[in-house]
């Protein structure tokens, strides 16, 4: 297959783009770009071409359905590239999907079924798929799992514990953003082979955050669970949550399901305990003290789930930040290695403040920050599985 790969990445409120050539392994980048801020006011497309030049910079004031229309009219008429093959991320895979697999409409309708798992991603995931099903039905189309990457889990990890016929239904972890960390497993594997060889904790901080446990470059535990809400304070999520919470604010504030999940998934986290924003950057730069404290509760959540993650891998031997409140906020960073000192971890001020790619002392173990690239590790699956196939 030599035509270039079209890669989608839809969000709940972003579509990102990326195009690679066809006739190579998919190192270099042709296309990238974003369509951000789906379904509000100030919605835009920015394209910029493989030098980092923008190629397209225009608002939109529709949703999603407008926002990939607008892609694709692009593609066609101006990029001058034809995709022959198309990658999406699909955040869910349930138990049946454990790797990169081609869509056909049996498939598609498998995964729609799993949409109650993943509210905020999976009917976004799957909604540019239906649409390029119905305008170029012949183009092939690759589903890329963020749940595959943690099927190397041991079961005890996976198992919640409860009674056995609920987890023979398929109700255990999962685990999310493996796209991100079969990236950083592989950045590691080629530029730092003795640290992946060994026990890395990486924090994949965003809007949707999470961490694991890598050894070996494999997954071994993760904070994320059964949905994408486990684990650690989000922008908009609550994460980690005695179950008690929804039984009581059920039974005692006359809350129904649909008010509980608005709850947790878009009124909670930074958002919700600041009161100002879900934006890290935003809390950052304000005086309040109710944005200090929402910080400061995602920092300490933060390092005692590291802490848990390292009891699982008996010990580490370096630390990962990606993400993007991972990749660009320093004092995040530090708040959270200041806890883990405990592990040898120490950072340097002025590495740490200038996001160098290792930001840890020289008497520490190492601390990196990388760059994640999910639509690269796409483009690789898609490329194989399409290939494989023809």
């Amino acid at each position: 297959m030599h035509k270039d790969i079209l890669v989608l990445n839809a969000g709940s409120s972003t579509i990102k783009l990326a195009l690679y050539p066809g006739g190579e392994a998919p190192e270099r980048v042709l296309y990238r770009g974003e369509a951000d801020g789906l379904g509000g006011k100030r919605g835009r497309l920015l394209i910029r071409d493989a030098s980092g030049e923008p190629v397209v910079d225009q608002p939109l004031d529709g949703g999603h359905e407008q926002a990939l229309e607008t892609m694709l009219h692009w593609l066609a008429a101006d990029s001058g590239h034809d995709p022959g093959a198309v990658g999406h991320r699909v955040v869910h895979g349930g138990t049946r999907y454990m790797q990169p697999v081609r869509l056909t409409p049996a498939v598609i309708e498998d995964l729609e079924r799993l949409d109650g798992l993943a509210p905020l991603h999976q009917p976004h995931n799957l909604a540019p798929v239906r649409m390029l099903e119905r305008q170029t039905p012949d183009l092939p189309q690759v589903a890329c799992f963020d749940t595959a990457f943690h099927a190397s889990q041991p079961w005890k990890a996976r198992r919640f514990a409860l009674p056995r016929h609920y987890t023979d239904a398929g109700i255990v972890r999962y685990g999310f953003h493996g796209l991100s960390y079969e990236y950083v497993s592989r950045y590691l594997c080629r530029n730092h082979p003795r640290l992946h060889a060994g026990r890395v904790l990486v924090a994949h901080l965003g809007n949707g955050a999470s961490m694991c446990a890598l050894h070996h470059g494999h997954s071994i535990a993760t904070t994320m669970g059964f949905t994408a809400l486990d684990g650690l304070p989000m922008g908009q999520r609550c994460g980690s949550l005695d179950p008690g919470v929804i039984l009581y604010l059920m039974d005692h504030h006359g809350m129904d399901l649909r008010e509980v999940e608005d709850l947790l998934y878009h009124r909670s986290g930074l958002l919700g305990m600041s009161g100002i924003s879900h934006d890290m950057r935003t809390l950052l730069a304000s005086d309040e003290g109710d944005a200090a404290e929402a910080i400061q509760v995602y920092c300490y959540r933060a390092a005692r789930e590291a802490g848990s993650l390292a009891a699982a891998l008996r010990g580490v031997d370096g630390v990962v930040f990606t993400g993007g409140v991972g990749q660009h906020a320093a004092a995040v960073r530090a708040a959270i290695c200041e806890r883990l000192d405990w592990l040898g971890v120490r950072l340097d001020q002025e590495r740490n403040d200038g996001h160098a790619g290792c930001i840890s002392a020289d008497n520490s173990i190492p601390v990196l920050v990388i760059a994640t690239d999910e639509e690269r590790i796409i483009a690789e699956h898609t490329r194989r599985v399409v290939s494989a196939a023809a």
